[in-house]
């Protein structure tokens, strides 16, 4: 307590005083609190915006960070806006059911690997791209969020986020390529193929093999931006 602090305390004349000041402090703490819970539950546009805040910061130090420490720096960013266990559960498709609680673990966490080193692969340079969200849009399947690529030859490119609630926050639940294309419908039919020749062990260890062959590769930073340029629709 500082001294300020102290000689505030003395003023007061007597300890009832101070134990009624002590509860409504207790009072606005859980009304502040209550109200920032509901803030983040009713503005899943700036989830979207805190994601590509951090996507868009990797992107302008790529080269300095390499693609190893742009994927360090996204993996967190798409931990705290995606709701993960969600979209592996949608990709997975109902053979997720048949999963012990160690296979869903195992299975999520590399999925999450695979997204993180997806972005990082992508997304590796910064040439004046800007990344907009333009709107909101609730619909009977859910919270959509409306946004937009803006690729460095102005041309832009939609890409629209399904929301979910989760813990009391918005999160992405799924993402629409081009506006429309649903990127787990697309990850559904490709990990449906794996699961039915290799089970879910194959399919763990081939996307944990993608993202570390992602993040290791020796692959030139400039053959990187020039692909992510010429098909930025592609970079998810």
């Amino acid at each position: 307590m500082s001294l300020g602090e102290r000689s505030i305390w003395r003023d007061w004349p007597s300890r009832r005083a101070a134990r009624l000041l002590a509860l409504a402090l207790v009072g606005l703490i859980a009304v502040a609190g209550s109200s920032a819970r509901g803030l983040a539950a009713s503005a899943p546009q700036e989830t979207v915006q805190s994601f590509y805040s951090a996507l868009l910061g990797a992107m302008k130090d790529g080269a300095t960070l390499g693609i190893r420490g742009r994927y360090e720096r996204i993996a967190p960013a798409i931990q705290q806006n995606f709701d993960l266990s969600y979209m592996t559960q949608m990709a997975v498709g109902p053979a997720w059911n048949s999963l012990s609680d160690a296979q869903k673990k195992q299975v999520s966490e590399a999925f999450a690997r695979y997204m993180a080193a997806t972005y990082a692969d992508n997304f590796a340079s910064y040439s004046g791209e800007k990344f907009e969200v333009t709107g909101q849009q609730n619909t009977p399947y859910g919270t959509i969020v409306e946004s937009r690529i803006v690729k460095s030859d102005g041309e832009p490119v939609s890409m629209n986020y399904l929301m979910r609630q989760h813990e009391g926050d918005w999160r992405v639940g799924d993402i629409y390529l081009t506006g429309t294309i649903s990127q787990l419908a697309t990850l559904r039919s490709q990990f449906t193929s794996v699961l039915q020749r290799q089970g879910v062990s194959g399919l763990i260890t081939l996307l944990n093999s993608k993202a570390q062959t992602l993040v290791a590769s020796p692959a030139s930073f400039a053959r990187r931006a020039a692909r992510r340029r010429a098909d930025i629709t592609s970079a998810l």
